[in-house]
């Protein structure tokens, strides 16, 4: 994206503060965080700096006021560290490169922000997001505070910027959607990689021993070499009962003939994250029960992906997808239609969550669990399920916009339990792609690997 589109998103946030009354807007980039001794983690953006400046330098700061005037606050050119740590842009070149009106060194933050902040009406900030950063911004104010007397007004009311941000971030625009269809292309190829490899590997034998991290390496070789920085989130690789634990980290654990692997793993593409899930055979064949419960979660996330689309609630591809797992245990015998009754019945006493205990989606974007508030904010109250088998008062669920991007991701995960068939037991399956919703209703950015179980099998057979 060229600078004119952070120019433009900065504008829409001077334009925001102008309606609200005036006043200044202030945002830090995330810190470098220190992993041991004096190694840092490697440095990412704040996902809120980065989208109104795309400037990925470590110890920045932004200030936009309701005049439309954009300051940037940046590490002064240091020839001897830029030796170490690699080239900086500096104060003197960001207002050509990145198309601010003004900048300075980072150590001018603490005499330029008081100056910055006289006379304006108010003060916007991201709450709760930088720790520290509340106690500056008053010592800033005490500062215009004691100017008063010269006739400098001090700002009286304080806004949490995230709000502000949160709404802009939810719609993205071409750009960032063609950014987002790139990252989806590149975790597909890094998927079907991934399942062709263990095909490969489960044919040679040989007695090597194959583990989920050399699966992991496979999506992270993939993901490098079509120019994305970096996972957008640590890869889940999780081989047979692994695949029950949701948030499981890749391991040692062999890959075994016979078993599933669930493979949940994107990569993150200039700023913006994919999120894929895949549960594949490790030799390339589903057994008929693995297919029984394959099936079912692909059957759910096909009518979660048909709920959607414009006009659609956020949480209607959840109860859609709700209704034909539930529908799926009743027939398999994993939920007893005796003692638990109807698909209606296992809905509304939430009966699905020994089986199916997360939802089906969230926003995607920037972040791979995306900022934006799923619920109707201009919408009164009104009971719902609380999907506990309880009930609750709340506003609806969000109605889904063109721009929107989601994930959609039913799973079912069985664990050996008494009453629970035997030939399901340890077998975890998730199915996820990205949705973005469009005028006419939506498109998977994400379906460049199989999903299909036939589809599966005849990519792994073919490898």
């Amino acid at each position: 994206m060229d600078r004119s589109t952070y120019a433009q998103r900065r504008e829409r946030v001077s334009a925001a503060l102008r309606d609200a009354g005036g006043g200044a807007a202030l945002l830090p980039t995330a810190p470098e965080r220190l992993r041991n001794r004096d190694t840092t983690y490697p440095f990412r953006h704040d996902s809120y700096f980065y989208y109104l400046t795309g400037f990925a330098e470590p110890d920045s700061w932004l200030v936009i006021d309701a005049s439309g005037h954009s300051t940037l606050f940046c590490r002064p050119k240091d020839a001897e560290r830029e030796i170490w740590d690699g080239y900086r842009l500096g104060p003197e070149a960001a207002p050509g490169a990145l198309g601010v009106d003004a900048a300075w060194p980072v150590e001018a933050l603490d005499e330029q922000l008081p100056r910055l902040l006289g006379n304006q009406a108010s003060v916007w900030f991201p709450f709760g997001v930088h720790s520290g950063l509340e106690h500056r911004v008053e010592t800033w104010l005490a500062q215009v505070r004691a100017w008063e007397r010269r006739g400098v007004a001090a700002p009286t009311a304080l806004h949490d910027l995230t709000r502000l941000l949160d709404e802009m971030r939810l719609i993205k625009d071409s750009g960032e959607l063609a950014t987002m269809r790139r990252a989806g292309t590149i975790s597909a190829r890094a998927h079907a990689r991934a399942m062709q490899q263990s095909a490969r590997w489960m044919r040679e034998g040989g007695g090597k021993i194959w583990r989920e991290y050399h699966l992991e390496a496979e999506l992270l070789h993939e993901f490098r070499r079509h120019g994305s920085q970096a996972p957008a989130y640590p890869s889940i690789v999780a081989a047979g009962a692994n695949a029950c634990v949701l948030h499981y980290a890749a391991g040692d654990t062999p890959l075994k003939p016979g078993e599933l692997c669930l493979i949940d793993a994107g990569c993150e593409l200039d700023g913006y994250a994919s999120d894929i899930t895949r549960t594949f055979p490790v030799d390339g064949r589903f057994s008929p029960a693995q297919r029984e419960l394959y099936d079912i979660v692909l059957a759910a996330q096909a009518a979660a992906i048909d709920a959607t689309r414009p006009g659609a609630r956020q949480r209607d591809a959840h109860q859609s997808a709700l209704r034909v797992l539930s529908q799926g245990l009743l027939e398999v015998g994993l939920l007893n239609a005796d003692q638990h009754g109807s698909v209606d019945d296992v809905i509304d006493k939430a009966s699905y969550r020994q089986f199916y205990m997360h939802g089906t989606g969230h926003w995607i974007g920037m972040d791979v669990h995306d900022v934006g508030n799923y619920l109707q904010d201009d919408e009164a109250p009104v009971e719902q399920p609380d999907g506990m088998g309880g009930r609750v008062v709340k506003k609806p669920s969000r109605i889904l916009q063109p721009g929107m991007v989601v994930t959609v991701e039913p799973g079912l995960y069985v664990r050996p339990a008494e009453g629970v068939p035997e030939r399901y037991w340890h077998l975890g399956i998730r199915i996820e792609d990205d949705v973005v919703v469009t005028p006419q209703g939506r498109e998977l950015l994400t379906r460049d690997v199989p999903v299909a179980a036939d589809e599966i099998e005849a990519l792994m057979r073919d490898a």
